[in-house]
């Protein structure tokens, strides 16, 4: 087993080159199966989700090359293929392949997706849109199987602004006979970014980022060479870890617009925050004050920042409150930071959180990537030695993390213990 060891209590100060985001990358690689010929992807974020897609686009045929931090996908000839259940439920967007793969060669089997558990993540949007699209679709066993002999344009109305609904439904459309109309469509900078990478093979696709999304069919698409835009969630994190060691910590080489709304919540905060050109920096020297946050579709709190933000308040100086709108089972991190001396109290979806001055290391374990993200936060600003188990969580959407918080100035490694291991039998050593 994996651990992160943090030694607290460290001002973070420096600037952090933001890698490659693991949501755009993980849209634009179920895309790229439309692509007949090479497509280069660079800033491709090194990470656990992106492996495991690149690997189950493998079982489809398609040719991969890792070099340093690009990839290059072959998918010229690309087939049928029976996914192994067991690595399509290791990340949710494998079951995002199944409209594309369709739209491609005429028919895809896809098992039900997995991914992290922070609550009820149906996939009806995704099914019924693809219907509307001219698919027939059977589920049997835990699999998607769907078939069409041609996709047609169509008018989909989505009852909620699902992101991942609306990337799906966007890049299957693309190869779709005539016009397809997305009403109600998420503006998240991802679909954007989708937008601009199907635009670029050759695609049509207009509105991308407001809430009616048009797709003009073509026949083909061809490969091209992409850039995946800066990670926005890592950038977030990075900010808040800054914030709640007291530091000075900038975020570089982003598009500052789509940290508004942590931007905004910092500086309700009180801390001094800078945003420039393609950086967002922020300076701490004291607690957080308190505030109410309600995480919202974009342009709203990203709800992936809900976690991270939640151990900042934990060190504030009252009462603070977070309503959850979007996963009602991303509560993951409550207990663990109430184990390191947090005072958190959760009801219904809403968490209310009495800033306390400070926090201690313990042992605990994160249960899904954002609220190992949100320990990770807690154990920089506490007193003494935090162990965090089940580090593979955090590795589905970090690159490097531990040497990016170490150019920080944070004490922080990774070790290998034994299942079971008893961290009290040692101090501050594993």
């Amino acid at each position: 087993m994996q651990v992160l060891s943090i030694q607290g209590g460290r001002r973070l100060c420096g600037v952090v080159d933001v890698a490659g985001s693991k949501n755009s990358a993980l849209s634009l690689l179920s895309a790229v199966v439309m692509a007949e010929g090479v497509t280069i992807l660079h800033n491709i974020p090194d990470i656990a989700d992106v492996r495991i897609k690149a690997s189950i686009l493998e079982v489809f045929g398609a040719k991969i090359q890792w070099r340093e931090n690009s990839l290059i996908i072959d998918c010229t000839d690309l087939q049928n293929a029976d996914l192994d259940q067991d690595l399509a439920t290791k990340i949710r967007t494998s079951f995002f392949l199944l409209g594309p793969l369709l739209a491609r060669l005429g028919q895809a089997s896809i098992p039900a997706p997995g991914g992290c558990k922070i609550g009820a993540r149906p996939v009806d949007y995704h099914i019924k849109g693809l219907e509307a699209l001219g698919a027939s679709i059977n589920y049997h066993a835990g699999v998607f199987h769907a078939t069409a002999k041609r996709l047609k344009g169509t008018n989909i109305y989505l009852d909620y602004a699902s992101p991942g609904a609306t990337q799906h439904l966007m890049a299957t459309a693309a190869l779709a006979h005539g016009i397809t109309t997305i009403h109600n469509a998420a503006m998240e900078p991802e679909v954007s970014s989708l937008a601009d990478f199907i635009n670029a093979m050759g695609g049509r696709i207009e509105g991308a980022g407001t809430s009616t999304i048009t797709i003009i069919g073509v026949r083909s698409l061809d490969g091209v060479t992409y850039r995946v835009p800066s990670d926005r969630i890592q950038a977030g994190t990075y900010l808040v870890a800054g914030a709640i060691t007291q530091g000075d910590v900038t975020a570089r080489g982003i598009l500052p617009e789509t940290q508004t709304p942590v931007v905004n919540k910092l500086q309700e905060m009180g801390f001094d925050v800078e945003v420039g050109g393609d950086y967002v920096r922020v300076v701490s020297n004291s607690r957080p004050e308190p505030i109410k946050l309600r995480t919202m579709p974009f342009p709203g709190f990203p709800t992936d920042m809900q976690q991270p933000m939640c151990a900042l308040m934990a060190l504030g100086t009252g009462t603070s409150i977070v309503e959850e709108t979007v996963y009602e089972g991303r509560i993951g991190h409550i207990q663990e930071l109430n184990r390191m001396g947090a005072s958190v109290t959760l009801s219904d979806r809403t968490s209310v959180i009495q800033g306390v001055p400070n926090l201690v290391g313990a042992t605990v374990s994160a249960s899904d990537l954002r609220a190992g993200a949100a320990l990770v936060l807690a154990g920089l600003a506490a007193s003494g030695e935090t162990h965090i188990r089940n580090v593979n969580y955090i590795d589905r959407g970090y690159e490097k993390l531990e040497e990016t918080l170490t150019s920080l100035g944070a004490d922080i490694c990774r070790s290998e213990v034994e299942e079971g291991y008893n961290f009290l039998r040692t101090e501050n050593t594993i």
